[in-house]
């Protein structure tokens, strides 16, 4: 045995790249490919603008929520039908981008239902039975909040009138 161990090594001695160097490739590349793909997310962000910076009131103005403003109680009137005198019952929620014409319509509720009120119970029955009847009072009544938020506020505010319940009796 002793003549076994004293024999030369017969392994040839390996020839490559150490680990280390093989981590290091690969760590300048995932960095170069980060640096890359940030460079492309950059310059396609810049082109989507069409190189032009956006004013920051065109981005306040999409950016903002939708605020609703529902006024109760619901609105009960009478009004003459054809035959008869009839009642009608309109839930109305209003709705803007902004919160100012929200809490102008909240502080000029009184005078707002006024208005809804007198402008509700001036209808025909016959009119209002129609869907296109509906829709006509519903823009003649967006028209008399945002008059009413306009003196108040310098501009109409408000952008929507919605019907949530409509019953005629």
């Amino acid at each position: 045995m002793a003549v076994a161990e004293s024999a030369p090594n017969l392994t040839p001695a390996k020839k490559g790249v150490s680990r280390s160097v093989v981590v290091i490739l690969l760590f300048a590349l995932l960095l170069v490919s980060a640096i890359g793909g940030y460079a492309l997310f950059a310059l396609r962000k810049h082109s989507v603008q069409g190189g032009e910076t956006v004013p920051a009131e065109s981005k306040s103005a999409v950016k903002q929520p939708e605020l609703y403003l529902q006024l109760e109680p619901s609105f009960v009137v009478n009004f003459h039908n054809e035959e008869s005198l009839s009642y009608l019952q309109v839930s109305v929620t209003l709705m803007a981008h902004d919160a100012a014409a929200i809490q102008a319509a909240k502080d000029a509720d009184p005078v707002i239902r006024n208005a809804l009120v007198f402008l509700f119970s001036s209808q025909d029955g016959v009119e209002l039975s129609s869907t296109d009847g509906k829709q006509k009072l519903q823009a003649k009544a967006l028209v008399a909040v945002q008059k009413i938020i306009a003196d108040k506020l310098g501009k109409p505010g408000i952008d929507a009138l919605y019907f949530t319940s409509f019953v005629m009796q």
